[in-house]
């Protein structure tokens, strides 16, 4: 810290000796400093942007739009199928927000353990839900973004399943296979409003079977996952879900974050006795691979 120091000179006797018994005469001089010109500060705009030049800061940006509207639901619980925004068919967006910091390294890891009450506290979980939480299992490991960088994931699934399940999710990393986000979801994202445009990859939701199926899904107990949502989604009698990915019902135009573009992940899954959604003749749901084939 600065101290300011006044400008004062005190001078002794200025003939250089003094009578005796005189006091000393003390003669105090002081500076005036000379004003300074003011100085005007001159604040100069930055140029406004070129109208005829499209600028973006983060190519992978999430829309502001996305999950703000609100669809009407139908009476099999679904909104009413919509087009799929030009933004949004070749999706490729970064994560939303995180339990987890990034990992440091690029390195795959994986920690299987009970699900901790806090974790439990904001999922979906109920006391009615068809599954005690003593019989789910919480993974947390690294995914691969569409933004290709490596980011920290975590799953709520079946205790039963979980390490089979850890082992195809790290043959998925290894491939760089992408994943716009995986997270625990909410009661509310899981039974409130439909907004179409969700892409979260989990295993555990309680819920019933997406069409307005009075059943439990396999995703109620933890037996299926659902990979990219968006990139593989639900289509049965003219409906998809979620509502605006009409246009990855094309699965012949192969993008980012579709499961045919890497079909190992079927036979991973196969191998572990777990059966692909994409195969079925009633409806096709190209997320969803379960357990018990349900």
């Amino acid at each position: 810290m600065r101290l300011a120091v006044p400008l004062a000179v005190t001078a002794l006797l200025l003939a250089g000796c003094t009578t005796p018994g005189e006091p000393e005469a003390r003669v105090t001089v002081t500076e005036t400093p000379e004003p300074q010109p003011a100085i005007t500060a001159t604040v100069t705009p930055e140029p406004a942007p070129d109208p005829g030049v499209d600028v973006i800061a983060r190519p992978f940006a999430r829309p502001d739009w996305l999950g703000t509207t609100v669809l009407e639901k139908q009476d099999n619980d679904l909104g009413k199928p919509v087009q799929t925004p030009d933004e949004l068919k070749d999706r490729q967006l970064e994560p939303g927000a995180t339990a987890y910091p990034d990992p440091v390294t690029d390195d795959w890891f994986v920690e299987i353990s009970d699900v901790p009450a806090e974790v439990l506290a904001r999922s979906s979980w109920r006391q009615q839900c068809p599954v005690k939480p003593k019989e789910l299992a919480y993974i947390v490991m690294p995914f691969w973004g569409f933004d290709q960088q490596a980011h920290t994931g975590e799953m709520i699934t079946n205790a039963a399943h979980a390490e089979e399940l850890a082992a195809v999710f790290e043959s998925m990393y290894e491939r760089r296979f992408p994943i716009e986000e995986m997270r625990v979801t909410t009661w509310d994202e899981v039974r409130g409003d439909h907004t179409g445009d969700q892409n979260v990859t989990i295993s555990f939701e309680c819920r019933k079977v997406t069409g307005g199926f009075d059943v439990w899904s396999e995703h109620a107990s933890g037996l299926a996952v659902d990979i990219n949502p968006f990139h593989n989604p639900w289509v049965r009698d003219g409906y998809v879900f979620p509502e605006l990915a009409g246009a990855y019902r094309d699965r012949d135009w192969l993008r980012p974050g579709m499961i045919e573009t890497q079909r190992q992940i079927i036979e991973d899954f196969k191998a572990k006795g777990w059966e692909w959604g994409g195969t079925w003749t009633d409806l096709d749901d190209w997320m969803h691979f379960s357990a018990t084939g349900l």
